[in-house]
């Protein structure tokens, strides 16, 4: 299977299990509210319907995206809080038909992407492969805040793959977001898998390593639990540096704090 069809598939089929779950609910409980001040579950399945047609825009009408962004970045978070919020009004049928509607969206744009053409993103252009990447990646950060709303484990599949590359290559740019030098040599980064299977990244022989579960590194880089709650080892100083700041996407964060979430990710092992 092309890489692209293996992340488009499996994109689907973690949409598709949030789905479920949100789906679920009773209706209240969309209010219910989350780890992320002052966003209930609608307001991240909003979030995750706003920033698929995002996507979208970015996958068919590059211009029209173009400008889009350079709205965004005028005030990132405040755009991104009020399309939650907007969002978040809507009756749960509503917004859970609306999110759906863009899902399928975003798979069928990103699938009809030419091979080898790049799609223009927030901070540079990507391959289709890498923005279905970061759609899943999404999927994940912002299924976990709802699955903490709702006092619900995470169980990662092997899925998590894409987020997991995602999260040692986007290591340089966790640097340069918080006007660091990156370092010149790349990392090891060995993560066993939820089926068992062995995750390798960079040279065996780098004297910078990170071992440990790739659900507990998805949940690092997506800023969903505090390393002090994760079963990750790093060896060599950049390595257990870079463990307090690593994260897989583009705008600020604050992450969580040490214990907050104490146990709550024993589902991902």
């Amino acid at each position: 299977m092309a890489v692209l069809d293996s992340v488009l598939a499996d994109l689907a089929a973690e949409g598709d299990e949030l789905d479920q779950l949100v789906a679920g609910i009773e209706p209240g409980r969309w209010q219910a509210e989350t780890p992320a001040e002052g966003w209930t579950i609608a307001h991240q399945i909003g979030h995750l319907s706003s920033s698929d047609q995002f996507a979208v825009l970015a996958a068919t009408d590059p211009a029209a995206f173009a400008a889009r962004r350079a709205e965004l970045t005028k005030d990132f978070d405040d755009v991104t809080d009020a399309a939650a919020a907007d969002a978040a009004v809507l009756p749960p049928g509503d917004l859970l038909a609306e999110w759906r509607e863009s899902r399928a969206a975003v798979l069928t744009a990103l699938a009809a992407v030419p091979a080898g053409q790049k799609v223009p993103w927030l901070v540079a252009p990507v391959s289709a492969a890498t923005l279905a990447s970061t759609r899943l990646m999404e999927l994940v950060g912002h299924g976990q805040d709802i699955r903490d709303a709702l006092g619900v484990d995470w169980r990662p599949t092997d899925r998590i793959v894409h987020l997991a590359r995602l999260g040692v290559r986007t290591r340089d740019f966790a640097y340069v977001a918080r006007g660091l030098e990156p370092p010149a040599a790349e990392f090891r980064v060995e993560l066993s898998a939820p089926s068992g299977e062995l995750w390798a990244f960079g040279p065996a022989d780098s004297p910078q390593q990170v071992t440990g579960p790739a659900a507990d590194f998805c949940l690092l880089v997506t800023r969903r639990r505090h390393r002090a709650d994760l079963r990750l080892h790093a060896e060599g100083a950049d390595a257990r540096a870079w463990l307090d700041f690593a994260q897989a996407y583009a705008g600020p964060s604050a992450g969580r704090l040490p214990g907050q979430f104490r146990g709550a990710a024993d589902g991902a092992s």
